[in-house]
């Protein structure tokens, strides 16, 4: 008799779990799909699309407006955007799987494979290990040189040009986002394990998971015939088709990626760990490690009271959005954002895309999340 009640007493808690966890994901879409709708309409933003993970399932996947404002070319969940710096989450999770294989030595100092790096103190390149890339804790003052990047210049022509650069503190001792530098990887990637850093992203990552819209580099994107097209606001004739700024393109790791919210949805599902032959929970662990903290990230605009702590691991940045833990990364070139994130704690996952370049991404993002603590909340009885 104890023995069967036991059992009945387990079967009926998860039951419990099952519908909280529908009634969760019902309440989370439905609120975050009216606060996406008001957003889409006052910004007027040319395109976009979300999907919401929920225990390893994607819940739902919308999409709004067009590819371009000046044709009829609706957004679909295969309309592939730009995903600028979310591209480092993936250049983190190669790299972690590559040193996991004993194939990538994260401890290696970056002048072993870039000789040509140094700074304006001497010593110090030779004491940025390549974790210092992953994590943006080389020293150096943030996003160095990305002006010349946008002006077109070439690495080979920016890289000498660190050694006029004073480092801010010593190697792990404080947090200065970087693009150039992060891309220094690649050629450490390389050379480690004698495959292209864009066929290793390709066979290790994109093809595993069957992120079959997803590429890397500009011709690939270009090549795309269901692809968003960049916009940006002017105040006399609102949102306006640019061109596709090719720059960031020549740093791969920190903003080469494209792909649909379909095939970003998958690789959120991945980094929740459902996806064990592709990323393992050893590579994930490695991923979203606090390494580094990153308070200034409190104060960022559409964030702002609504965070209690902030850190970045390889690749990825960790927020903690009322006492719990949220993995995520944003990105953003001329004329598109994106974002992605997931929970351990509560098992959910959030992308979202556009052909934009708004705050509203911002909004939208933080919204979601504190949304999601919310329902968890309502549905716990909590």
């Amino acid at each position: 008799m104890f023995r069967l009640k036991v059992i009945l007493s387990s079967i009926f808690l998860a039951a419990n779990s099952v519908f909280a966890s529908e009634a969760f994901a019902t309440g989370l879409i439905t609120d975050f799909e009216k606060e996406f709708r008001r957003e889409m309409q006052e910004n007027k933003i040319p395109g976009a699309a979300y999907a919401i993970i929920k225990n390893g399932r994607v819940v739902a996947v919308k999409v709004h407006g067009t590819r371009a404002n000046d044709a009829d070319l609706p957004v679909t969940s295969h309309t592939v955007f730009r995903l600028a710096s979310v591209s480092k989450t993936f250049a983190a999770d190669l790299a972690a799987i590559l040193s996991s294989e004993n194939k990538l030595d994260l401890e290696a100092p970056v002048t072993r494979f870039v000789p040509g790096l140094k700074f304006k103190t001497p010593g110090h390149a030779e004491k940025v290990k390549l974790r210092h890339l992953l994590s943006h804790s080389a020293g150096i003052t943030p996003n160095a040189y990305d002006n010349m990047l946008e002006d077109g210049w070439d690495l080979e022509k920016i890289v000498p040009r660190f050694n006029q650069i004073a480092p801010m503190c010593a190697p792990g001792s404080c947090y200065g986002y970087q693009n150039i530098l992060y891309s220094l990887i690649e050629p450490a990637i390389e050379q480690s394990v004698g495959e292209t850093y864009p066929s290793l992203v390709e066979n290790k990552l994109l093809k595993p998971l069957k992120m079959e819209t997803a590429s890397l580099g500009l011709e690939a994107f270009l090549s795309t015939g269901n692809r968003a097209e960049p916009h940006v606001f002017t105040r006399r004739d609102g949102w306006m088709r640019v061109l596709v700024d090719r720059n960031y393109y020549r740093v791969a790791p920190a903003a080469g990626v494209n792909a649909s919210i379909e095939d970003l949805a998958k690789w959120v599902v991945a980094q929740m760990g459902y996806n064990q032959d592709v990323l393992p929970e050893n590579v994930l662990n490695m991923v979203r490690e606090k390494r580094v903290d990153t308070s200034r990230e409190l104060r960022r605009r559409g964030w702002r009271g609504k965070l209690t702590d902030a850190d970045y691991g390889f690749g990825w940045r960790i927020y903690a959005v009322d006492g719990q833990d949220v993995v995520l990364h944003s990105g953003g070139v001329r004329g598109f954002r994106a974002f992605v994130s997931y929970s351990k704690d509560l098992d959910t996952g959030f992308a979202i895309v556009m052909n934009a370049q708004t705050r509203a991404i911002d909004r939208l993002s933080s919204y979601f999340w504190v949304t999601a603590l919310d329902e968890t909340k309502d549905t716990s009885g909590r």
